[in-house]
């Protein structure tokens, strides 16, 4: 029977993390399972528990939203652990790519039963902040500026912070001229942002890169490109379906590894956190994580 470490986010630890944790902890200790809950008191603190955990062969959970399961997934990036979501924030994009059972009694079954699939994750790089790896996506333009004020807001929650967010960050954007590199080609753009998916979904389950696999050893680059600000909230909408890829101003690159440059500082996120500024360097890492899904 696996052994489990439940690492819980420190934002999450005392609502919604802890409300997700607690039905499946019966569920898995009824069938015979043992789970160690950890709550971290940051995400560096995180990565050293998931660390710990994994070395000692335990299966390793990551309870939280995306930020979190990014945090966890990339510290366990390049090991032999296995590493198991429990969604429990806003958006849940990694899990919903992976497609986990959104009730309690399915997701133990997968924890419990389910084969450790090798997908791969992203290591992120930059001058300001290192090197990290990451599991769904890294984004440079109006949607970390967006993703910002969405993590920051205190009266809003869910996908009507991400909302009044976008709506924030494109009332103040202008255009941004973008230098992006693929496998040594470079492209040059004027627009509102780039995305570097893994994962199909970013943003609360907006489906960005519609043919992105986890475990293809490929990065989608979706670039959306400079055009009235009313179409660029049109191109959100239709970010739920992908029927934004029909318009003349998205394209897609495909690549392994992807730099992103800019006329002026631009902020760029990861997995729900937004981490630095431009420059940055995606490198896909093939099947360099375990995961029960």
């Amino acid at each position: 029977m696996r052994q489990f470490t439940a690492v819980v986010n420190p934002a999450a630890g005392g609502s919604s993390g802890t409300a997700a944790l607690l039905p499946l902890a019966r569920l898995l200790r009824e069938a015979g399972a043992e789970l160690d809950t950890r709550y971290s008191r940051s995400l560096d603190h995180a990565r050293e528990l998931a660390r710990e955990a994994g070395a000692q062969g335990r299966v390793v959970l990551a309870v939280g939203g995306d930020g979190m399961a990014g945090c966890v997934g990339g510290a366990l990036s390049g090991t032999a652990a296995r590493f198991g979501l429990v969604p429990a924030g806003r958006g849940n994009d990694f899990a919903r790519a992976l497609g986990l059972p959104t009730d309690a009694a399915g997701l133990a079954e997968v924890l419990l039963h389910g084969a450790p699939r090798p997908v791969d994750t992203i290591e992120v790089s930059s001058a300001a902040h290192g090197g990290a790896a990451v599991l769904g996506s890294v984004y440079a333009g109006v949607d970390a500026v967006a993703n910002r004020h969405a993590n920051t807001s205190r009266l809003l929650r869910g996908a009507a912070s991400y909302y009044a967010g976008g709506l924030r960050a494109v009332a103040a954007w202008r255009p941004a001229g973008y230098r992006i590199t693929v496998d040594g080609a470079e492209h040059a753009y004027h627009g509102y942002t780039v995305v570097a998916a893994n994962s199909g979904y970013y943003g609360f389950g907006r489906l960005v890169a519609p043919g992105a696999r986890v475990d293809d050893g490929l990065l989608d680059v979706v670039v959306i490109r400079h055009g009235p600000k009313r179409l660029f909230f049109t191109i959100m909408e239709e970010l739920r379906t992908g029927a934004h890829l029909h318009r003349p101003q998205v394209e897609v690159l495909r690549g392994r590894e992807v730099r992103i440059e800019a006329d002026r500082p631009l902020p760029y996120g990861a997995d729900g956190e937004v981490d630095g500024a431009l420059p940055v360097t995606a490198r896909v890492r093939p099947g360099a994580l375990n995961v029960l899904c």
